[in-house]
């Protein structure tokens, strides 16, 4: 091949391949502007309002790691607190919403908490009978749908606390979310639970047995949630947890 034409020929392949490289590059910035666009403005990295079914129970040593974490602060707006601010079906009118699972937070607390369970044939989320070891008295009462029952389903965290904890400031999407966390909800003696109101430990106590679980669970909502303590109520806790086994040495 002539040498002009060899010159012609490399200048052609250059200017191909700046051609490309350019392409490619504005390609490139076209795919991360369209990816860019179809992110949401801010994403939602909230764990709780993401997946807000159970709050896992930890183990001590979780517990007491978490309890160190918690920020200590006054109650704030008590005044201004609504049940239903928390969503429909806590206030007594019924209307609670369908967890992931097709039950409500109500029936699978119920089918959680109670022993010798008898369901529906035509709903597997319906309790009809069963018996439950109250965690916080200590009885043994047994259940059936078509009677009047001793059972009540408690917010460990009360709705009232969390409102007074944090909770005031939060939207009625992630009060909802709190409301129906199955990790936070107990079946427990009716008695008790009245009792209990939205008292924090530092006010009521269950029976000694259950100070150990009755902790880690309050620890971990309220670190999961981000609500905040007060000095006495952390102080209870801590003496609550104290009455956790320590693990066993290795």
């Amino acid at each position: 091949m002539p040498e002009r034409s060899r010159t012609t020929a490399r200048r052609r392949w250059r200017r191909f391949f700046a051609t490309s490289v350019v392409l490619v590059a504005v390609a490139a910035t076209g795919l991360a502007l369209w990816s860019n666009r179809q992110e949401p403005a801010h994403k939602n990295t909230d764990t709780a309002a993401a997946d807000p079914t159970s709050t896992p129970l930890p183990d001590l040593q979780h517990a007491q790691a978490d309890l160190d974490r918690l920020t200590i602060a006054w109650n704030r707006n008590w005044e201004s607190y609504e049940r239903n601010a928390f969503g429909p079906g806590w206030s007594g009118r019924g209307g609670e919403p369908v967890l992931s699972d097709g039950c409500t937070a109500r029936e699978d607390v119920m089918k959680r908490d109670l022993t010798e369970v008898k369901l529906a044939e035509s709903n597997s989320c319906m309790v009809l009978s069963g018996v439950l070891n109250d965690p916080y008295a200590g009885e043994q009462l047994p259940y059936d749908r078509f009677q009047a029952s001793d059972i009540e389903i408690d917010h460990v965290v009360a709705l009232g606390d969390a409102w007074r904890s944090g909770a005031s400031d939060w939207d009625a999407e992630r009060r909802q979310y709190f409301a129906n966390d199955v990790g936070n909800l107990l079946a427990v003696q009716k008695q008790a639970n009245q009792d209990k109101g939205s008292k924090t430990p530092d006010q009521w106590r269950p029976r000694a047995q259950f100070w150990c679980e009755y902790a880690r669970r309050w620890v971990a909502v309220k670190s999961r949630w981000g609500l905040t303590v007060q000095a006495t109520e952390k102080s209870a806790l801590a003496d609550m947890l104290g009455a956790c086994s320590p693990p066993p040495a290795r």
